[in-house]
Order: structure tokens, then sequence, then C-alpha cells
């Protein structure tokens, strides 16, 4: 399923610039992920990483520590664990993530201009098998199809139907648009393309598109632990639905409307922006997710 939460922004741009609130828009659309009574990703997962082009050490242990995060107990309040505790309310209990195999594509095997076709071939490279995910991630310097067009990332399920009806194996797949994008994947750290031209917020680890991967990255995780074989938590078609954190597009903190991220946390030292904190002294921007139990948009801050 591609993630399609960039052109949901644009056209909340569009509302806000017709006079509509985003409170009205919410009064007149109620937030309600309908579960589907399919199978979700609960109990413990494993995170198999596939590294297509070149990404720097550093770049990949702020992606690698994100993930880390989502279930560690040892770092500051409001924590990545205490944003992704909220999937615990979604129906089967917790989704522990844990990262397995990593696999490093330096030499562009397939070239640098990627299909879909080319995606689903990357996520099966690792073999993860059932309760697994494969993150494909490709380069600055990979164009991808419907990427900056549609779609920052997307999220799937391989195998034959009847095992992924049994918690298959399941992947994503995001982006960096550092080069190529970064006002419609990397926003809130760059001009977005569309709507109020705010000033950017300054990322918190220093690289405008690997922290945009973190938000794009974080919205599929999410998605795909709730909704993985199109058959849980979604709102609309199942070919293009709002999940748990797709449906709360642009929202970081508080107070947050079209154009404006919300009250975030700033790090004193380098003016950064951040609402969670990680391992190792790590700090992100995470966007909300729906809450089942209030029925909301949930923000850290």
């Amino acid at each position: 399923m591609a993630y399609n939460y960039r052109f949901a922004i644009f056209l909340t741009f569009l509302f806000a610039a017709a006079g509509l609130s985003a409170a009205a828009l919410v009064k007149e659309q109620p937030l309600v992920l309908k579960y589907h009574n399919g199978a979700l990703l609960k109990g413990n997962i494993t995170v198999n990483l596939v590294w297509y082009g070149k990404f720097t050490p550093i770049q990949r242990s702020v992606i690698v520590d994100f993930i880390r995060s989502l279930n560690s107990k040892d770092a500051t309040v409001p924590s990545v664990a205490s944003w992704w505790k909220t999937t615990e309310k979604y129906k089967g209990g917790s989704s522990t993530l844990v990262v397995g195999k990593q696999l490093l594509l330096e030499n562009y095997p397939l070239g640098k201009s990627l299909k879909n076709p080319h995606l689903r071939a990357l996520s099966t490279k690792l073999n993860g098998g059932l309760r697994s995910i494969t993150v494909v991630l490709t380069a600055k310097d990979v164009n991808v199809e419907g990427l900056c067009m549609n779609r920052c990332g997307s999220h799937g399920s391989s195998g034959s139907k009847s095992r992924r009806a049994a918690n298959g194996a399941a992947y994503v797949w995001v982006g960096n648009s550092e080069t190529l994008c970064p006002g419609y994947c990397a926003w809130p750290f760059h001009q977005p393309i569309y709507g109020p031209q705010t000033p950017p917020l300054v990322s918190p680890n220093g690289d405008v598109g690997v922290d945009g991967m973190i938000i794009n990255l974080a919205t599929l995780l999410a998605n795909t632990v709730t909704n993985p074989f199109k058959n849980g938590y979604y709102q609309g078609p199942p070919t293009a639905p709002l999940e748990a954190v797709s449906a709360c597009t642009g929202i970081f903190g508080s107070g947050s409307y079209p154009g404006y991220a919300g009250q975030v946390l700033v790090d004193k030292t380098t003016g950064s922006s951040f609402n969670a904190h990680g391992l190792a002294g790590r700090k992100y921007l995470l966007p909300a997710m729906w809450d089942p139990q209030t029925s909301t948009c949930r923000t850290l801050v």
C-alpha cells in the first residue's frame, strides 16, 4: 500500500485556503479506523534491513537506533517507546520489533531507477520468513516509481494468500528524498511544496533526508503492524487506506494546523526540533498516531 499522506497534506492545504478549519473537517469526517477482522503483527517481530545504495555509517546508525528505541525502556520520556506503545491499544497486544539481518547493496545491482517489482524482489533477499518485516531503504540518488509523485514509501506483503493470512512476511519501503523532493517527503525539515511557506524546522540528527526517512519509516512500521495484509485497521478503500499514522497527516505536536507541525521540543544547544528521545541520546520527530481508545490522533507533546 502506497503511503500517500503528503497528498493528503496538499488536500488539507486546499481546505484551509477555502476557509475550512481542521476542526471543521474532523467534525464532518469523524476519524474512525475500522477493524476488518484480519491478522495483525503482534508479539516478537524481526525487522530485517536492506540498504540499497550508499548510506554513511552515521545514517545507518540513526535509523537502526530508532528501530531499537521502539521497545526500549531506557530513554528519557517522551520517548520513541512511549510513542510506539499506542500500537498496544490495537487488538492483540504489543508488537516487539527486534533488528535482525542487514544487507548492504551499495553497488546498485538493479540500477538507480526502481519499480514496484524491484522493491518486492529486494524484500525477499534476506528470507525473513513468518512474523517478520523486511525494510528496504533506498539512497538519495535512487529514483523509485511513485516517489515524490504520490508517495514517500509503501508497505505490503509477499508470499501466497494463505501465508499472508497467517502473519506472513511483510515489507516496507522508504526512500531518502533529500535530493529528489525534500519538500514533499521531508517536511517539516524543508520548505513544503504546497501551502503556507513557514520556516522549516531544524532536523534533530542534522540530516534532512534521514530525519525525513525516520518520519516515513515510523509511519509505515505502525501502519504495517496494525494493517499488514489489507484487512486490519484502516479507513477508506483497502487500495488507498488511511491507517494508524497516515490518518494523522502533518500532526507532530499539540496545536498543529496546515503548514504548522505543532508545539514540539527544541534542543537548546542545536536548535533542532524533536518530540521523542531514543537510545544513545538520539532525538527524533515522530508523527501523531491514531489512538483506538479515544479515536483521536495522539501526540507525544
